[in-house]
């Protein structure tokens, strides 16, 4: 499942992060690596973006960023 599928108030594990371009580097530097927890805080009126928290971090995401993202249940 991709953290942009991910219900609101759902804590996930980060299993990977695909794609090799900029846009996954900047989610790693982020702190988006494997085994971090998410949980997603909430989504924007549309769905996008997406409000999650990463650690002590509160993130806006892009929800095509976020499809990049795979996650298994915390």
């Amino acid at each position: 499942m991709s953290l942009a599928r991910t219900p609101v108030l759902t804590t996930v594990r980060v299993s990977a992060v695909r794609g090799a371009g900029s846009t996954s580097t900047r989610l790693m530097e982020m702190g988006v690596i494997e085994g971090a927890e998410v949980c997603v805080l909430g989504r924007a009126p549309l769905g996008d973006p997406m409000h999650v928290r990463l650690g002590d971090w509160e993130l806006s995401l892009r929800a095509c960023d976020a499809e990049l993202v795979d996650v298994r249940p915390a």
